[in-house]
């Protein structure tokens, strides 16, 4: 799921496209914004000139990135500003980027102060926005180096042993690997580049940090697990030490959750991205690793969507279910509580592994047939709360009951 960029320029009101009208504290829907009827569904906020990208939602607020790479749309150079406290999303700004084709991962930090933004093609950066005003991001930061030039794919940011870091991972080029990229963000106005190591065959391309340890995506390299300061083996942000590595099966390996569910941290959930074509097509299936020894992570299960693949997820810890985006197969939730690894019979693969959807754990779906004229492409999910919002590269942003979806 996620090959992007971004850059801002928000204190240039003229690089800004702004509307000035304070949001709606009950959204009605824009008319131009054509709904659909679904228990799940609550409402879209329509983007028809670009591709949307990732999501990020903080509080009353959520953040869009854009995508260059499809035709007859404008370029992935906006992040879009919506409010989200009703159940329609209303965009209340949109920040173009200058010096950006695609802007690609978008995430809130844990404090709700920053935005950071990951930026691509050439140059790549990060560039960091206060929150001080949600509905205003402002920027207060851009980080660029010898070491992200052909642009920053994913950018992590998350806190290690008190501090915030943002994981970036780059873009190989004809002369350059792929790489993984750390920045230290304790100081939000003034980012410092502590690490730049080689990784991935021939990307690396997401992230995952958790209680000190670092998973990393590395595509057909797998997934390497490293100590960074919870290991126990002396690793940090600035020197990681590698712990265990998997090879899953099909390669492809795109991003990572490491589960934290009733008690239990044993299992991490791969995504595998191969092919597709943007509103109709898509390839990849989710893996489940268990990781209660980092040293020997062995595959334990997998789910198949026929004729879909998945790109990010995001997980209910507390209910024990993970949302996936899954691009043409729209929004899948699956129940991720339990052992993952016992199955019947009937639900185990020749390979030993078992198959989730055939196991029963698939527990709802949403957007994943065509509906009111519309085709979907899922690219990303995040669950809030009671809702499910999901990005939509034809569509825009939707805002899903999480309740309803998974009745």
């Amino acid at each position: 799921m996620k090959r992007t960029a971004l850059l801002l320029a928000l204190a240039a009101a003229t690089a800004c496209d702004r509307n000035p009208a304070d949001p709606d504290p009950d959204p009605k829907p824009d008319p131009n914004c054509a709904q659909i009827t679904s228990p799940a569904v609550l409402g879209l906020g329509c983007v028809p000139e670009r591709f949307t990208a990732e999501v990020a939602v903080g509080g009353r607020y959520a953040y869009t990135s854009t995508w260059s790479g499809g035709t007859g749309r404008s370029p992935g150079n906006a992040i879009k500003v919506w409010d989200v406290a009703g159940n329609v999303p209303v965009l209340v700004d949109s920040v173009i980027v200058t010096a950006a084709t695609t802007t690609g991962d978008v995430q809130v930090t844990d404090d709700g102060r920053h935005l950071v933004v990951a930026t691509e093609r050439s140059p790549g950066s990060i560039v960091v926005f206060s929150l001080a005003d949600p509905r205003r991001p402002v920027q207060i930061s851009r980080f660029s180096s010898a070491n992200t030039q052909p642009g920053v794919h994913t950018a992590e940011v998350a806190r290690v042993n008190g501090k915030l870091y943002g994981f970036l991972s780059i873009d190989p080029a004809s002369s350059f690997a792929a790489r993984l990229v750390v920045v230290d963000l304790s100081d939000p106005a003034s980012p410092r580049e502590v690490l730049s190591r080689q990784m991935g065959e021939p990307f690396i391309h997401d992230v995952f940090v958790r209680d000190g340890i670092l998973f990393t995506a590395l595509w057909n390299a797998g997934m390497t697990i490293w100590d960074i300061g919870g290991g126990g083996r002396g690793g940090s942000p600035e020197n990681p030490v590698e712990l265990g590595n998997v090879r899953t099966v099909g390669g492809a390996v795109h991003n990572i959750w490491w589960l934290h569910v009733g008690g239990s941290r044993r299992f991490a959930i791969v995504g595998e991205e191969q092919g597709g074509t943007i509103g109709s097509a898509s390839a990849g299936d989710i893996h489940v690793v268990d990781v209660s020894d980092f040293t020997r992570p062995r595959e334990v299960a997998f789910y198949n969507v026929p004729g879909a693949g998945t790109h990010n997820f995001s997980v209910d810890e507390a209910s024990g279910t993970l949302y996936a985006a899954y691009y043409n197969g729209g929004v899948r939730a699956l129940n991720v509580a339990g052992d993952l690894s016992v199955c019947d019979a009937s639900a185990r693969a020749a390979d030993g592994r078992c198959d989730l959807r055939k196991a029963g754990r698939e527990v709802g779906r949403a957007l994943d047939v065509p509906a009111g004229g519309r085709n979907f492409y899922i690219w990303g999910v995040q669950h809030v709360g009671a809702h499910v919002y999901a990005s939509d590269m034809l569509n825009g942003l939707w805002k899903l009951d999480a309740a309803a979806m998974r009745r």
